[in-house]
């Protein structure tokens, strides 16, 4: 995926780890000045059942959800956005 622009907006530099829910890739934050590293999240469990896909969407959103709650603080990672 690297070189992939996503939504216009961020640009996979490369690929930081895999587990059992997905991705995660160092990017680059186009809409924003200086175009900032950033850590993208892509959602991909390695269980094909379609409920597990669906358990794990549903906690992917709830942490996005907390994390945009908790706002910005030093010790908690900033999110940016969160899309499908």
């Amino acid at each position: 995926m690297t070189n992939k622009i996503l939504r216009h907006r961020y640009k996979i530099i490369s690929e930081l780890g895999k587990g059992g829910f997905g991705t995660t890739y160092l990017a680059l934050d186009l809409d924003l000045p200086n175009h900032p590293q950033c850590v993208v999240k892509q959602l991909a469990p390695s269980d094909p059942r379609p409920e597990v896909f669906q358990v794990a969407k549903t906690l992917f959103e709830k942490e996005a959800i907390t994390l945009q709650r908790l706002g910005e603080h030093n010790q908690i990672p900033r999110l940016f956005a969160y899309f499908e």
